[in-house]
Parts: C-alpha cells; sequence; structure tokens
C-alpha cells in the first residue's frame, strides 16, 4: 500500500491510513515585470539576480481512517487526533516521502487548515503541506545503482576527476534551479567556471557564489589531485 514517509513514519506501514487521494501542487514562477509607461511592452526583472524564483510548492493527501473497533464510536476520532498528533510535532520544513514518487523527496511542513469528515464508521482526513517549490534527488548526481536509474529523467556522468595540471570538464544539472555542489578535493585547487573564479584547499567546500546552472556547465580546474562534485538535481 502506497503512502508517505514524514517525520519518522510511514503513514500505511506505521498507522495503517491509506491515501486516498493526492494532488502533488506545482510552484508558480514569482515575476517581478514593470510596463513601459504608454507601452504594451513589460519588462521581466523576474532573473535580475541570476535565476528565476519560485513560490512555495503545495501538497494536499487524503487519509482514509477506518473504524477497526466496530464496537467503538470513538475511534475514528481517537485515529484523527493520532494521525494529526504524528504531523503536526515538526518544527519548519521536514524530508516528506512519496512513495507514488520514488527517488526524490519534498521539504514540506503540515499546513493546520486541513479538514476532517466523518461518520463513526471511517473519516477522511485532508492534510495540506507547504513545500519547497522542488522536489530534490535522494540520490546524488553520478550515482551508479543500476536498479535505481531513471532512464527518462536521470543522467549518467562523471563526477570525480583525477587532475593532474589543469582539466576542462563538464557537469550538467539536469534540474530547472541553480543547485550548490560540494567540493572535495584532496589538494588545493582553482575552479573557474565564466567569469567566477574559486579557490579551495585540501578538504570539503560550498561557496554560494559557485553554482551549476541547469544544463551544461564548463568548468576548468587547475591543480593537482582529484576532485569530485556532490549535488543533487532538484526537479518540477
Amino acid at each position: 500500500m502506497l503512502g508517505i514517509t514524514y517525520n519518522g513514519h510511514h503513514s500505511y506501514k506505521d498507522f495503517r491510513f491509506p491515501i486516498a487521494s493526492r494532488d502533488i501542487g506545482i510552484a508558480k514562477k514569482q515575476k517581478n515585470l514593470i510596463t513601459l509607461p504608454f507601452s504594451n511592452e513589460q519588462l521581466d526583472f523576474s532573473e535580475l539576480y541570476g535565476s528565476q524564483v519560485y513560490e512555495p510548492r503545495s501538497l494536499a493527501y487524503q487519509f482514509t481512517i477506518m473504524n477497526r473497533e466496530q464496537l467503538n464510536p470513538q475511534y475514528v476520532h481517537i485515529a484523527k487526533t493520532k494521525l494529526l498528533n504524528w504531523l503536526s510535532t515538526t518544527r519548519g520544513k521536514v524530508r516528506l516521502e512519496d512513495d507514488a514518487i520514488p527517488g526524490y523527496y519534498f521539504l514540506a511542513e503540515f499546513d493546520e487548515g486541513g479538514s476532517f469528515q466523518d461518520d463513526w464508521q471511517s473519516g477522511v482526513l485532508t492534510a495540506n503541506f507547504t513545500a519547497y517549490p522542488f522536489m530534490i534527488g535522494i540520490r546524488s548526481e553520478g550515482h551508479d545503482i543500476w536498479d535505481e536509474f531513471n532512464f527518462e529523467l536521470d543522467v549518467a556522468q562523471q563526477v570525480r576527476f583525477d587532475v593532474n595540471g589543469s582539466l576542462s570538464l563538464n557537469l550538467l544539472n539536469v534540474g530547472t534551479p541553480d543547485v550548490t555542489p560540494e567540493i572535495i578535493t584532496s589538494a588545493a585547487m582553482t575552479l573557474t567556471k565564466g567569469n567566477i573564479k574559486l579557490d579551495v584547499s585540501a578538504g570539503r567546500h560550498k561557496s554560494d557564489d559557485f553554482t551549476l546552472s541547469a544544463g551544461d556547465n564548463q568548468i576548468t580546474v587547475t591543480g593537482t589531485g582529484t576532485i569530485e562534485f556532490v549535488y543533487y538535481k532538484e526537479m518540477r
């Protein structure tokens, strides 16, 4: 039985709450449009700082509660309270995995504005979540787990390289937004991507100034040693 994993539990395996329906919203772009005076033209400043910004994503799940104790007319409301307590006790957005969307997770927070309809035999609780705009890949890019490879959405690529002097490489970001990779090096190196230059020492590094845009990313690395890029695709 398909369900969701959230706040340390699975909706069906742990609580026996089947999902009657799900509504996976699509995040909207935040547009910043200015209409030119005396003109039908508009200027779009949505990507003024380098990338498009999106609004939060909405998720909604309907859970079915069946009365498993037919002689107890209060069972449905007791189960509803148990379900709400499970969903409510998080601080901010946490990981939500939907069995119907394998390979990805959402960062989501339960919204108190749900609804509940019932009779003494059964009930349906609608749980609304506010989520980060994109679903995030569970596996990092470049993984070689064949059974989990999605031929429609994944790409096979190398993310770990040996550098001896200078190396030009290409990293592909198959997601929608820019992502910031973790850079792991065995020695000091210099990375150049367009007009961005980043000097790193041996170890693990992340820099908001060094991101991977959607599509191809041509990078030149100078130094001697190994370098690895760890990042996760974010899909709509």
